[in-house]
């Protein structure tokens, strides 16, 4: 039961991430690192990812697609763990200029914190592993 609650949040999480990665792609154009080539079509294609993963997650007929879909988020959340260290050290930077804007701390610590959950979760919810839940015989 909580696993399909679960699986249903973090689907609805990636579907509303994924929709505004294709709606408003600016805010993630302005944290991409400056080594991603060709940001737009990076923004725009893991919106299109985050959408097939959030709709893969909720498959009720297949879990090799409910796999899939949770492994794929999984590398997906680990793939864009660069960009949110790189936002990070942008609003450090700005704000030890002194230069007014950024999330600060309270934003980005609990974010890169959430990241590996995020990416156990994606597995737990998609039924790659019942770590570290599984009943041991």
């Amino acid at each position: 039961m909580i696993r399909s609650i679960l699986r249903w949040v973090l689907a609805w999480f990636y579907a509303i991430a994924g929709y505004f990665h294709l709606a408003s792609p600016e805010g993630f154009l302005a944290i991409m690192p400056p080594w991603v080539p060709a940001p737009e079509a990076v923004v725009f294609w893991t919106g299109i990812a985050e959408i097939a993963g959030a709709i893969g997650l909720l498959q009720p007929w297949s879990k090799p697609v409910r796999q899939a879909a949770g492994a794929g988020l999984a590398l997906y959340a680990l793939c864009v763990w660069p960009a949110n260290m790189h936002h990070f050290a942008m609003d450090l930077a700005r704000a030890s200029s002194g230069e007014p804007g950024g999330l600060g701390l309270a934003y980005h610590v609990p974010r890169m914190m959430a990241q590996p959950v995020i990416i156990w979760l994606a597995l737990w919810v998609g039924e790659v592993t019942r770590w570290p839940l599984a009943r041991h015989k």
